[in-house]
């Protein structure tokens, strides 16, 4: 049975979520006949650079695109033939993916330099996918540049990356280069949604809105979160997903942060015993609790910030950040909140390697709640 994530992987340009502009201009490419030589996609875990370079293999060696103009002009893969079948299905012989987490010395690089020289096998184009390229050493980076500059026309590189700052500049400067973002909530949330309906998993709304924050812009491990939960559930609930991740949901850190902005001490700290009780991972929800007030702090003296948070927070979710930032009324409100703030990452720091995790969080809360 296949992983979530591998059933519902993009099979056209068009299905690539939160990536508009570079799907736009590799759709053009694609309709003029314009394909690159060599291609860098960077950017965070999860947000599609590896399934767009599948599609780049699918779109340059689809076979109905070199035979039907009419179809050519839309820019996509047919996912009818044999090129896009077998590319899909992992066993094309002119598409060959490398591992650079696991492939990363000069040997591996002279095996790519012989065996590009071949022409492709049954395609138009030998498509080589380099994955987690940043990982290769610096003699393999300099034979991989010999033959990026004199590539063969039957080739074309698709080299991919989590750290594009570890990239050689001779590297970069001769390959196109796309930026991955990271995937808004909602798109994230609106695909989780659309899988659960198609596979008749039974989960509430607040339980795919966990998974997705979770997940943090990585659509990849929000379809792998929701494939684990699955199989453990029956029905996806927000407490099975706050049991299984060990992760507290926005409505519990949006309580805190009620409380913490009343000055409300007593119920402060009874709050977080009980989520501590509860087997929650506190480290974690104290990173939300950062993230949550400082969205508050800076809708505060930003309003126009709300069209960006639009991205990360479902609207109940935004109105609560509205509804807590309107509580800081005075100069004093705000200086007391980034204080706050500061006091919390403080807390962050220290619980990370602290035997007594609970502590820093209590005691930061009591420094600036107290009377």
């Amino acid at each position: 049975m296949l992983a979530l994530y591998r059933k519902y992987r993009p099979k056209n340009l068009s299905d690539i979520l939160g990536q508009e502009i570079i799907v736009e201009i590799l759709r053009n490419a694609a309709k003029t006949d314009k394909l690159a030589h060599a291609y860098l996609f960077y950017g965070p875990r999860g947000s599609g650079k590896t399934t767009t370079a599948r599609l780049v293999a699918k779109i340059a060696n689809c076979e109905k695109r070199q035979k039907d103009e009419k179809f050519k002009i839309s820019g996509e893969p047919c996912n009818g033939c044999r090129s896009c079948r077998e590319t899909d299905e992992g066993r094309a012989l002119d598409v060959i993916e490398i591992d650079a987490a696991s492939n990363r010395g000069i040997d591996e690089i002279r095996n790519l330099k012989e065996g590009i020289r071949v022409s492709p096998a049954l395609s138009r184009y030998k498509i080589y996918i380099i994955d987690e390229v940043h990982q290769l050493t610096k003699d393999a980076f300099n034979a991989l540049l010999k033959t990026l500059e004199e590539p063969p026309a039957h080739a074309i590189f698709v080299l991919a990356t989590t750290e594009y700052e570890k990239m050689p500049a001779t590297i970069v400067s001769r390959t196109q280069r796309f930026h991955f973002k990271r995937l808004p909530l909602v798109k994230i949330i609106e695909k989780l949604k659309t899988i659960s309906a198609a596979e008749k998993i039974k989960a509430d709304d607040d339980a795919l809105e966990l998974i997705a924050a979770s997940a943090e812009g990585s659509l990849r491990d929000a379809e792998s979160l929701l494939d684990q939960i699955f199989g453990l559930e029956e029905k996806i609930t927000l407490e099975s997903v706050e049991n299984i991740i060990g992760r507290v949901g926005f409505k519990k850190t949006s309580q805190m942060a009620e409380l913490l902005f009343n000055n409300d001490l007593q119920k402060a700290l009874s709050h977080l015993a009980k989520i501590n009780e509860e087997g929650y991972n506190l480290v974690q929800f104290n990173k939300d609790l950062i993230h949550y007030l400082r969205r508050v702090l800076a809708l505060k003296f930003s309003s126009a910030l709300e069209s960006e948070f639009k991205k990360e927070l479902i609207e109940a979710e935004l109105q609560a950040v509205k509804k807590h930032s309107q509580m800081l009324g005075s100069p004093a409100d705000e200086q007391k909140t980034v204080n706050l703030i500061k006091s919390l990452i403080r807390a962050y720091t220290e619980m990370r390697y602290s035997p007594f995790v609970i502590v820093p969080l209590e005691v930061a809360i009591i420094e600036n709640l107290k009377k």
